[in-house]
């Protein structure tokens, strides 16, 4: 007698999705908001902080490099984190870290305690964004996982736009007497709200089978990024001193010993530094070319803020006014970048890498014919003044340039990249953000702050700008080093591609 098979098991019934997942991810956003201004909210602000707190050069540049550096230092352990041990915990410390952080700097009394808040402002943040995005992959799927996306993405991007605007008129409103203070006190009330929110909407979620964060790495690697951009900083000031390059030696020495050491290791350890990624070349040009990207953006706001405040006579909205010119020329081109990347591949992302270039030439150019300022020599009083309307068409091409070439950027390196590396991937691609940005301040800083010492900030201005062009030239060349079919159809969205610019 034959024996009847048994009927197939039915497939497994996935869990319903969580009913308040949608105002779970309006708390989210709401935190994230704070991270996503305090990229550009700051840069409007640094000369009135300069100006009240008596702060020093090398003190300007620690108020944006202090707090990226904490960002990138945390960033890749606090996603690991997040997944291991559960995302909601992390997301209320970050968030109620960052408020307390925000309160710090707004009630600084020296440059020494503002800058130390603003590292912890920058750890929080990287502690609370790597929650959200991990959260949103949790709670939705499908198309409802593409919209959550995009509404990160949309936000991302009118926030940078929006940060500056919004700097500069806490700033100059002077509310309750605390000037550029409303800056980051503006933080407080946001970060209390989405915690209480936030407590009772947002729901525990982890990933089965993560592996153990890599603490050790991770501090390793904080130490050695500190040690990189300490001696930058501190270079000018002090006469760029032995210990200075001792000091950046053993950083990049520590970066790459601890690469090739997590290279080399077997076990249930997350590596912090997969060196699969690296050996690809995809990954590691892109990687170069986001970090040039970084160093010329972050160096070159600092740099025009001070230059537009200090010698030109803007307030601090009528700086953050005009340099909106450049968010709109992102918003110009960014929407075509993907398609004519998918076309044409990495040269539509050198096209980007040069009209940057071309576009922060113009703005020398412009300031340098308006003010009779000679590039060579310091030729042209600080008093002499350059008009807004010559520096628009440079900033609108620079920024047309940030569309073409930074959102194509992310596929290019992440999809050549394998899916069973790509979380710890993404993760270095947005450290690398983070300290490019940080270098830039200290890099191209000292160059503006170098050039100030014959007392004439256009003259600075206009010797620092070739360093900020000359970044973007030769992201340009290690653009044509990418495949030749540098971009596929876009995938789903990526932690690092939704990282705030």
């Amino acid at each position: 007698m034959t024996v009847p098979e048994p009927p197939p098991a039915p497939a497994p019934v996935p869990p319903p999705p969580y009913p308040r997942r949608w105002a779970a991810a309006g708390v989210m956003m709401a935190a994230a908001l704070m991270d996503l201004l305090d990229v550009t909210i700051v840069n409007v602000a640094i000369p009135s902080i300069g100006r009240d707190l008596h702060a020093s050069q090398s003190a300007l540049q620690w108020l944006v490099s202090a707090y990226l550096l904490g960002f990138a230092a945390t960033l890749i352990v606090s996603g690991h984190l997040g997944d291991r041990y559960g995302r909601k915990v992390l997301f209320l410390a970050g968030t109620a870290g960052f408020g307390l952080a925000s309160l710090g700097c707004g009630i600084a009394q020296s440059p020494t305690q503002l800058i130390t808040a603003r590292a912890v402002q920058g750890v929080m943040a990287a502690l609370l964004m790597p929650q959200v995005l991990g959260s949103f992959r949790t709670l939705f799927q499908g198309k409802e996982r593409g919209a959550a996306f995009g509404m990160y993405g949309a936000v991302a991007g009118f926030a940078s736009a929006v940060g500056l605007l919004l700097g500069g008129l806490l700033t100059d409103a002077d509310l309750f007497g605390w000037g550029w203070r409303s800056v980051f006190l503006v933080n407080v009330p946001i970060a209390l709200a989405a915690c209480l929110a936030g407590a009772v909407l947002v729901p525990t979620t982890r990933e089965r089978g993560a592996g153990r964060p890599d603490l050790a790495g991770s501090l390793v690697l904080a130490a050695a990024l500190i040690a990189i951009v300490l001696p930058l900083v501190q270079g000018e000031a002090n006469g760029w001193p032995l210990w200075g390059w001792l000091c950046l030696a053993a950083g990049v020495l520590a970066v790459t010993g601890l690469g090739v050491l997590e290279g080399r290791r077997r076990g249930t350890t997350v590596p912090l530094l997969p060196a699969r990624a690296f050996r690809m070349p995809a990954f590691s040009v892109g990687l170069a070319v986001q970090l040039l990207f970084s160093v010329g953006m972050q160096g070159f706001f600092l740099i025009f803020a001070i230059w537009l405040q200090g010698s030109q006579g803007y307030t601090p909205m009528q700086a953050g006014v005009l340099t909106i010119a450049f968010s709109v020329g992102s918003f110009l081109t960014a929407p075509a970048a993907d398609a004519l990347a998918v076309r044409f591949g990495r040269l539509v992302l050198a096209a980007g890498a040069l009209l940057m270039a071309g576009g922060f030439a113009g703005i020398w150019y412009a300031v340098a014919a308006s003010t009779g300022a000679s590039t060579g020599a310091s030729t042209a009083s600080a008093a002499a003044h350059a008009g807004a309307w010559p520096l628009v068409p440079g900033l609108l091409v620079a920024g047309a340039g940030l569309g073409f070439l930074v959102v194509p950027l992310v596929n290019v390196v992440l999809s050549a990249v394998p899916a069973d590396i790509a979380g710890g991937a993404s993760g270095i691609f947005s450290t690398a953000q983070q300290f490019g940005g940080a270098l830039g301040a200290a890099l191209i800083g000292s160059v503006f702050f170098g050039a100030l010492a014959d007392g004439d900030p256009t003259h600075a201005l206009t010797t620092a700008m070739p360093w900020v062009s000359a970044g973007f030239l030769l992201s340009a060349v290690l653009c044509l080093a990418l495949p030749r079919a540098a971009v596929s159809p876009r995938p789903e969205p990526s932690d690092a591609e939704l990282a705030p610019v």
